[in-house]
């Protein structure tokens, strides 16, 4: 079962910088309820393609959901990507594109939470969605550390400076230019971080700056439930479900993949002998079942069931599937997004989570 998409129409195509642009979605009738969506979460958009039949890519929402504005992601060209540089040189305002609905967990727990942002690069997308945001619904302090290469290269720039200016006791944006101040050190990072001990932390952007923004709060302490990284990683497979090739591709590698009996032997040793009871919390409902066979994962046993769970890639490559485990554990079968600390945090992916004790209970919250 493919998850349901949606044709949305451009309403607007804004030029950030000379290598972001904005583009901005109308919502169809009657779609309102599933582009619902909570700031720093994301869509899955659908870009044609000679070579593969269509590009699944991941890209945040910089729009907030609380101010009647249309659904807009921000998109920066990457040297060799391929969607990235479609989206920027051929989208125009009343051409459509076809997207998934939001997913993702990059989100405030509060709007009213003291929040330290670190942004690089494009990773500013999300985290204009959550400025905009909790400075219109929430009371908490914002702090904002943006690294960019050069001054031509902020996005949102602008923006920035009017939500700073409008909100000077709640607000504060440092802007870092590597044209200036050179590339941040851990220690200068440090230093920084140390001055908000108590708020909760949020890292985007290119992954030397994740990977050494994150350490830097994992030295000072910064406890893992005020840490949050968003990941990204280019879709391997199409969680559109239409493209012929990539169809058939799917099904050689299932086909391979069956006739394995010995791996398979080894994925499930440690499984459950028998059905396995299952409890999911999701979008506020509880769902109970006590018929999980042990070799199927869990969004496809759920969707066997009816329940409607989100996901975009089905390989284990992004987020959107994201669960927490409340009782019991599981085993993912592939995994390219979740790093240790998400794992001890109990957070796996439905797409690739089989069970591995004989009661399971996850939330989707």
């Amino acid at each position: 079962m493919d998850i349901e998409s949606f044709v949305l129409d451009v309403v607007d195509v804004v030029a950030e910088t000379a290598d972001a642009t904005s583009i901005s979605f109308a919502v169809p009738a009657g779609a309102e309820e599933k582009f619902a969506y909570k700031p720093g979460q994301f869509l899955t958009v659908a870009v044609p393609s000679d070579r593969d039949g269509l590009a699944a890519r991941c890209y945040s929402l910089s729009s907030s959901p609380h101010d009647d504005g249309p659904l807009t992601v921000t998109v920066k060209r990457t040297a060799d990507g391929y969607a990235s540089n479609w989206l920027c040189d051929n989208v125009t305002v009343g051409d459509t594109l076809r997207v998934l609905p939001p997913s993702g967990i990059f989100t405030p727990a509060s709007l009213d939470a003291d929040l330290l942002l670190f942004a690089g690069g494009s990773g500013v997308t999300p985290i204009m969605s959550i400025v905009r945001t909790a400075l219109a619904h929430g009371t908490g302090r914002i702090v904002v550390l943006y690294a960019n290469r050069d001054e031509k290269s902020v996005i949102f720039a602008g923006e920035l400076s009017r939500l700073a200016a409008e909100h000077p006791e709640r607000l504060q944006v440092i802007h870092w230019l590597e044209s200036v101040q050179g590339l941040p050190t851990a220690e200068q990072m440090r230093a920084f971080a140390a001055q908000h001990p108590d708020h909760d932390t949020f890292v985007c952007g290119p992954a030397p700056f994740m990977k050494m923004v994150t350490g830097v709060l994992k030295e000072l302490g910064v406890p893992r439930e005020r840490r949050h990284q968003e990941k990204f990683v280019s879709l391997g497979g199409n969680p559109f479900g239409d493209v012929a090739e990539v169809r058939a591709a799917e099904e050689e590698v299932a086909a391979a993949e069956a006739d394995d009996d010995a791996a398979a032997a080894d994925v499930f040793a440690d499984a459950p002998v028998g059905p396995v009871k299952l409890e999911v919390e999701l979008d506020g409902e509880e769902h109970t079942f006590d018929d999980w066979d042990p070799r199927t994962k869990l969004l496809d046993f759920l969707e066997s069931k009816g329940v409607k769970a989100p996901y975009s890639c089905r390989e284990g490559e992004c987020s959107a599937c994201a669960i927490r485990m409340v009782e019991g554990d599981v085993r993912m079968l592939h995994n390219d997004v979740l790093d240790d600390d998400d794992l001890a945090d109990g957070i796996r992916l439905g797409c690739q989570a089989v069970p591995l004790t004989d009661r399971v209970k996850v939330s989707y919250s």
